[in-house]
């Protein structure tokens, strides 16, 4: 992982949020060698976990015969991660905008919103059953004059 090298992986997963959840973490831990910022990690976190239990619970609705398929790319500017579920599929422009006053109450399209604040791209492609996260890596934070202590006088 720390060779430079972009790092590309893909596995199948079973319809299971458990593995999942263990998925998510393998990526997470991926970024932290990559030294990723906290706000990214959790950015990243949030919007993994929100498209895996999508592809999971509502593209293959829990069937234990139908696969999650999960391929990412890793380097040192940033990670695309791709998600395929063996569902239906849906189209996201029938999501209905969960900001808007009369969604206010209703659960749904909280996720999909979610994801696009924290990652900087994301894209449906094919019947919507699969769906590509990208973030780029966040430059750290400059430090202040305080903090290396120096001082202007």
């Amino acid at each position: 992982m720390t060779t430079g090298q972009p790092v590309k992986t893909e596995v199948k997963i079973p319809s299971d949020t458990v593995v999942g959840q263990a998925l998510q973490d393998q990526i997470l831990r991926q970024l932290e060698e990559l030294q990723f910022a906290e706000h990214d990690l959790f950015g990243v976190r949030l919007a993994l976990e929100e498209a895996l239990v999508n592809a999971i619970k509502h593209g293959n609705r829990l069937d234990p015969t139908k696969n999650v398929r999960v391929q990412w790319l890793i380097d040192h500017e940033r990670v695309v991660i791709e998600i395929e579920d063996e569902g239906e599929g849906f189209d996201p422009g029938d999501v209905p905008d969960p900001t808007a006053d009369e969604n206010l109450e209703r659960p749904c399209g909280r996720g999909i919103h979610l994801m696009r604040a924290f990652m900087t791209s994301i894209e449906y492609y094919d019947r919507g059953n699969r769906v590509v996260l990208i973030k780029a890596k966040t430059a750290p934070p400059e430090e202040s004059a305080e903090e290396t202590g120096s001082s202007e006088s």
